[in-house]
């Protein structure tokens, strides 16, 4: 028992991550760049009181990681889609757990390992956690299944088999054998609760009882079908679970006339049927949550080819939607459209901080079960889940079960403050005096500062449009600080995903190179590094001549500044013409002093690389004042990622130039290279192999 307690957990490997992989990944990031200096920190002997804690702290907050990782691994899929702003929450408090005790060791450590602690607790303290929309959307329908009563009429019983086939789609529950492990799921997590969590226990049931009554069901009420033979690239099993193998999966497959979903309609990256796809440079289709996450952890490369890609620009897959949504048809599947699906928040587990509060939640989904005899332990679950903590007048204001969807609706909207009111506002912004104006926008920006608000929050680009003339009247009021809110509020729709800025004005651009001299600039930058991160927008903002005035950001010595004008360059930098400029205005020299500090060096080697495609450009970086220096540092004490980009710089330094080689032998980089050749990434391997051997 003892030497259990004290054993580590390990963390499973991603292909076995059930459900919410995409926190895990981020989660499992962190874990691995603390755990790399995890032994130097204790070699480095912080041995007072404080530092000991802080130690143990770091530990326990890693193991948390780790099982709330194995959680998602081992749980229930229908559970953890339900529970999905629950696993949220808790990857949020581990991440500020781990930065907390982060921050106390930078101080108890010597300044080169405390450099590396400082830019892991910079990394976490942005570190965000994405919820994929399909697992979201399936969440959603099992919990307004939860919400309503379990009647024995047909159509009920039809919208029941709808609801659970479109789930079991969504969470790749599509197959018997997927369906006897997520049966198995549920009973072992049932089986490891405590006595005491009832209403747990009282979910877990109904979700099983859902299965055993439907499980069939979903897939019998399907007809038969014979499908023609395909070859292997085009029809896949399902990854097996557990290690049960995919043949007996296809076997009992046939049994049910269950239709196999074609490889081409999953996403390479998730492995699951396409939410919404899109194309990038390379022709290969992926999720799209899923591609641009891979492009914000900066990588230039197809997942698919490992390709350098020309550009970092996403098309929708109209052609792929329409085949799905025609697959479905052709197999009794209702698929509706992305773009039709509201994606808010879980509002039953949106204030879930803990197993107390998460319980009140699920309070109020009203489970009537008194017709559920195979499980007499549910009858009048709710009234027991109401735990005495509810008021009767705060029981009279959750939904019921048989009243009007549309009223429904109302209710939920008004219980949280009429959140869409908002949008609403902002689409007749136009027609409302100028004080009426003011208010709505500073409504909007307080609500757009709750994260938990915000997403109940739906905008177009009609509000964009709104905004700006709302921000040139402000301008010509000369009212600073209602364009300030103005500005605040275009930023945060424009960082909301559910905002195309491909399809954005021109005039968006203009605008915020107007306020790059004034007390907005900090606003102007936010939205203009949203902007660059899209192909579509490079060459529009470079049209505006807005680069001298991003340069000049640099003058300023503003840290804020700084950090997001490197960002910009950095998205910019993919088109040539930029570094052209850049060397034109004698910024290079002043670009490269930023590889020495922790915080920017990450952003700063990208953009020196992209830099590095012009001749011009390669000579000032190779001549700028300690760039050697600093890039022989970076070699050694860099992440994998920044160490591969180092590597890229020298060897397109190194390729054309002989007196560069023995510029960069006389640093001494030859054992760093050599280190970097054998426990680098696979692409910084391969540069610094190809290095040595040019060197």
């Amino acid at each position: 028992m003892g030497k259990a307690a004290t054993e580590s957990v390990e963390v499973p490997s991603y292909n076995r991550i059930k459900m919410h992989r995409l926190m895990c990944q981020e989660l499992n990031k962190y874990i691995d760049r603390i755990s790399y200096v995890f032994l130097a920190v204790e070699a480095a002997r912080p041995g007072c009181t404080s530092g000991i804690q802080a130690l143990c702290s770091l530990h326990a907050a890693m193991e948390k990681a780790k099982l709330l990782i194995q959680h998602c691994t081992e749980s229930s899929k229908l559970y953890l889609a339900i529970t999905a702003d629950k696993i949220l929450f808790r990857c949020e408090k581990i991440r500020n757990s781990l930065g907390h005790s982060m921050s106390q060791v930078q101080n108890m450590v010597p300044p080169s390992l405390a450099a590396k602690v400082s830019g892991i607790v910079d990394e976490l303290s942005n570190a965000k956690f994405p919820l994929e929309p399909s697992e979201h959307e399936a969440g959603a329908n099992i919990l307004a299944l939860l919400r309503q009563d379990i009647s024995v009429s047909n159509s009920s019983i039809q919208s029941d088999i709808k609801t659970l086939q479109f789930a079991a789609l969504r969470l790749n529950i599509t197959s018997p054998l997927a369906l006897l492990v997520e049966r198995r799921s549920i009973k072992k997590l049932h089986g490891r609760l405590q006595k005491t969590d009832l209403i747990k226990k009282k979910i877990l049931d109904y979700l099983l009882y859902l299965l055993e009554k439907y499980g069939k069901s979903i897939w019998q009420h399907q007809p038969k079908k014979k499908f023609p033979q395909h070859d292997e690239h085009n029809f896949a099993s399902f990854a097996p679970e557990h290690g049960v193998e995919n043949m007996q999966d296809e076997a009992s497959s046939a049994d049910f006339g269950i239709p196999e979903v074609p490889e081409e309609f999953k996403c390479p990256m998730s492995e699951r049927l396409f939410y919404d796809p899109i194309v990038i440079a390379s022709g290969q289709s992926f999720e799209r949550v899923w591609i641009e996450k891979w492009f914000n952890d900066g990588n230039q490369t197809c997942p698919v080819t490992h390709l350098r890609l020309e550009n970092l620009s996403l098309t929708p897959n109209i052609a792929v939607k329409d085949l799905i949504l025609k697959w479905g048809l052709r197999h009794g599947i209702e698929i509706p459209e992305p773009s039709q699906l509201p994606l808010p928040r879980i509002y039953s587990l949106e204030t879930s901080g803990s197993i107390a509060s998460f319980g009140s939640s699920i309070a109020a989904l009203q489970l009537q079960t008194s017709n559920l005899s195979r499980h007499p332990s549910l009858t009048d679950c709710s009234s027991d889940l109401s735990d005495g903590k509810h008021s009767k007048d705060s029981m009279s204001e959750m939904p019921l079960a048989n009243e009007d969807p549309y009223r429904q609706r109302h209710d939920c909207a008004m219980a949280r403050g009429d959140h869409e009111s908002n949008a609403a506002s902002l689409s007749e912004l136009e027609n409302l005096s100028w004080r009426s104006q003011c208010k709505v926008i500073e409504s909007a920006k307080e609500q757009l500062k709750d994260t938990k608000k915000a997403f109940h929050l739906t905008f177009s680009n009609s509000h964009v449009k709104l905004l700006l003339r709302f921000l040139e009247d402000a301008g010509e009021m000369c009212d600073a600080e209602v364009q300030k809110d103005g500005a605040e509020v275009l930023l945060a729709i424009l960082s909301a995903v559910r905002v195309e800025l491909s399809y954005c004005h021109d005039d968006v651009i203009y605008f915020l190179t107007s306020l790059l001299d004034s007390e907005l600039a900090g606003e102007s930058l936010a939205v203009m590094e949203l902007l660059s991160q899209q192909q579509y927008y490079v060459s529009r903002i470079l049209a505006t001549g807005v680069l001298p005035s991003i340069l000049k950001v640099f003058d300023t010595e503003i840290k804020e500044y700084e950090e997001i004008g490197l960002k910009i360059l950095r998205n910019l930098s993919i088109n040539t013409d930029v570094a052209y400029h850049i060397v034109f205005l004698n910024y290079v020299p002043k670009l490269v002093s930023f590889l020495d500090n922790p915080t920017l060096t990450g952003c700063c080697i990208q953009l020196i690389k992209n830099l590095c495609k012009i001749e011009e450009a390669k000579i000032e970086v190779a001549e700028a004042n300690l760039c050697m220096t600093s890039i022989a540092k970076l070699l050694e004490d860099g992440t994998k990622e920044e160490q591969e980009h180092t590597v890229d710089v020298l060897l397109s330094l190194c390729r054309e130039y002989a007196e560069y080689r023995e510029l960069i032998m006389s640093e001494n980089i030859i054992q760093s290279l050599v280190h970097i050749s054998a426990n680098g990434n696979c692409q910084g391997q391969l540069l610094a192999s190809e290095l040595i051997s040019l060197l």
